[in-house]
């Protein structure tokens, strides 16, 4: 919702939040195994 604010068409806001959780889960495994 925040995003379509900004006018970033559906499909680039799909990617944004899928980038977003791929670097949240390589966060979460780096943590895991510090």
């Amino acid at each position: 919702k925040i995003l379509r604010k900004y006018g970033y068409p559906p499909d680039k806001q799909e990617k944004a939040t899928q980038t977003v959780l791929e670097q949240a889960e390589v966060l979460c495994q780096e943590w895991m195994s510090a």
